[in-house]
């Protein structure tokens, strides 16, 4: 899960990381209130989820709370990069000397964890990346050890700060790797980490992404969710327990276990290029349980998704023998009734495999076919959805 860079400072500010007074607003008048309460002068930021805000007009250094006002009727309904704009954070105003960058990420490629720094900050990052990479430090940081002050410091003079500099941002990165660490993130990044005229340390602006994998042990990040902006049907089967990502296809998948949903979408793929083009609607992982009410929870949220016109349930009875697996679809169709108005697909193997197909042979259900092979059965999709 993504932050807006509002709830990224105010984590911060629970860590001890120095930030500067922000203030959320959802109204032109509500920026002018906040830019009367910080006083001085101010910024008023876009809250968009993507990069480039500066750039795109969306970030506005103003002096007066007539400014902000103007401001946030300017940046509010802003499209930027898709990301419509519906909040801003109105932010005291820093006298910056230096801008610096910092991040520190899941690096999933070595299993272990990767620090980014430089003493270059700031818009142009990501061009410093590409044409001097040199000037970007990439240091592991080994998860059961993490980042003390002395590896905070071998990370800062890899990154080029100068020793006057280096106990002075040390210690702010500390404070970052236990934001990433005390809240389970996959990315802490600053940009720009800044030094004031007046020698102070500062996260300008932060970028935080949690593992939702870790919600159980933070229920806390529930309310941090963008509820607004969620995709209705993955927040429906996320209510239901079920393990679903929305995609853009018109075949929909159940399969149980996630890497044969994932060869499924691949073989669905590759057969999809046969009937027209179609491609998979979705990953539904169902899990080691296939019962008539998780496989009604399912094709009640992929029977939802208007781009659908066929599903393909493909399971492989181990834990759950196939049969049940038949009934739990028997179930499920009887159980939805009439909003079950799309093919079925049904390939099972495995544990009980023949008295599964038996049963909804038995059934005879006139949405639902069955299929001997995975490669038959997404053909048999892709054929339905395409016509």
């Amino acid at each position: 899960m993504d932050l807006f860079e509002y709830q990224a400072r105010d984590l911060f500010e629970a860590y001890g990381v120095p930030v500067l007074a922000g203030i959320i607003a959802d109204t032109p008048e509500e920026a002018k209130a906040a830019a009367e309460k910080i006083g001085g002068t101010v910024v008023v930021k876009a809250q968009v989820k993507v990069g480039g805000r500066g750039k795109a007009g969306g970030v506005k250094v103003v002096h007066t709370p007539d400014d902000a006002f103007t401001a946030a009727q300017a940046i509010l309904g802003l499209d930027i990069k898709g990301h419509v704009v519906q909040r801003v954070m109105v932010a005291a105003g820093a006298r910056i000397a230096q801008e610096f960058y910092f991040s520190v990420l899941l690096d999933r490629a070595n299993r272990s964890y990767l620090s980014l720094c430089s003493v270059e900050g700031g818009m142009e990052i990501e061009e410093l990346a590409v044409e001097r990479p040199d000037a970007l430090a990439r240091v592991e940081v080994v998860p059961g050890v993490g980042i003390d002050l002395e590896k905070a410091r071998e990370i800062a003079i890899a990154g080029h700060f100068p020793a006057e500099l280096v106990e002075k941002v040390a210690p702010v990165i500390v404070k970052l790797y236990n934001v990433y660490k005390g809240e389970d993130a996959t990315l802490v990044e600053v940009n720009p980490l800044v030094l004031t005229e007046d020698g102070q340390v500062l996260a300008l602006d932060g970028k935080v992404s949690l593992d939702e994998n870790a919600d159980f042990r933070h229920p806390a990040h529930e309310a941090l969710e963008d509820a607004a902006a969620a995709d209705p049907l993955e927040a429906k089967a996320k209510a239901s327990g079920l393990n679903y990502v929305k995609l853009d296809g018109e075949v929909g998948i159940i399969g149980n276990g996630a890497g044969l949903v994932m060869s499924t979408l691949d073989v669905v793929s590759y057969a999809g290029e046969r009937h027209g083009g179609v491609k998979p609607a979705n990953f539904l992982d169902i899990g080691g349980g296939a019962s008539a009410e998780v496989m009604a929870r399912g094709l009640d949220v992929i029977l939802g998704d208007p781009q659908v016109k066929s599903v393909f349930v493909n399971v492989f009875g181990g834990i759950t023998a196939c049969d049940a697996v038949a009934n739990g679809i028997v179930g499920a169709l009887a159980t939805l009734g009439d909003t079950a108005s799309k093919p079925l697909v049904v390939r099972l193997d495995g544990n009980k495999v023949e008295e599964g197909r038996q049963i909804l042979r038995d059934a005879a259900h006139p949405l639902v076919s069955l299929a001997d092979t995975m490669d038959q059965g997404a053909d048999k999709a892709a054929e339905l959805a395409n016509r």
